[in-house]
């Protein structure tokens, strides 16, 4: 394919990701977060796979940087996941406050 398809291909992607993003229910945004958290995982392990064999400086710093980006959104990805979570688990008892008995 020739430069202008590739940029082409980008911005339609760009414009159908948001516009199918922007139409997710706040219910959705957990199990949807997860999911792109395994193919974020996926991109990292394909950057690692492809760092070995990558010849140049330009080809190492790019993958450097998806790897770092990657790792990042990933990390965080799982971070904001799990605090989400963390909002559907019922309040533990304060041991410290009576219980009522005598």
């Amino acid at each position: 394919m020739d430069l202008l398809t590739e940029i082409a291909i980008l911005v339609l992607a760009a414009f159908v990701g948001f516009e199918v993003i922007s139409k997710v229910p706040n219910t959705l945004h957990t199990p949807l977060m997860s999911g792109t958290n395994a193919i974020h995982g996926i991109v990292v392990l394909g950057g690692i796979l492809l760092i070995g064999p990558a010849h140049g400086f330009l080809n190492d710093l790019l993958l450097v940087i998806a790897i770092a980006f990657g790792t990042i959104n990933v990390v965080g990805g799982f971070l904001v996941t799990d605090r989400m979570l963390e909002m559907f688990k019922g309040r533990k008892p304060d041991p410290k406050e009576p219980s009522g008995e005598s």
